[in-house]
Parts: structure tokens; sequence; C-alpha cells
């Protein structure tokens, strides 16, 4: 398989991990404010938020990993 087609499965890839991330925030998000309607803030709400954040920074870890791999496929 030529260099440019592996930039692109690996940049498909990283965008279907991008979209589950997505999927999961959006999912334990909706979670976390049906708890906090609820007035039910407790261990299960703060674990929730705290995986929030850090599905954020994955996020942003996959965000920069896939310009990072377009910018190389612009090289070749």
């Amino acid at each position: 398989m030529a260099k440019i087609d592996e930039l692109k499965e690996h940049i498909g890839a990283l965008k279907n991990y991008l979209n589950i991330v997505v999927a999961i925030i959006l999912t334990i998000g909706a979670g976390i404010s049906k708890l906090y309607l609820a007035n039910n803030v407790h261990i299960l709400f703060w674990l929730g938020i705290i995986l929030i954040l850090i599905l954020f920074v994955l996020f942003i870890i996959l965000t920069q990993a896939i310009h990072k791999n377009i910018k190389k496929l612009k090289e070749l």
C-alpha cells in the first residue's frame, strides 16, 4: 500500500474515533443534565463531569492528530 493510502486510512480511523468520543460526550452530558434537573447531585454526577473532562482532552488530542496527518498528506 502506498504511503498516501496509509495516511488516508489513518485519518479515516481517527475520524471514526473522534465520532465515537463525541457521541459518548453527548450521551454522558444528557445523563448529567438529567441528574442535575432531578436534583440528584451525588457521586455519579461528579464522576460524569470528570469523565466528560477526560473525554474532552481526548477529543483535543485526536483533533490534533488528524490535523498533523493532514499536513503530512499535503507534503506527499
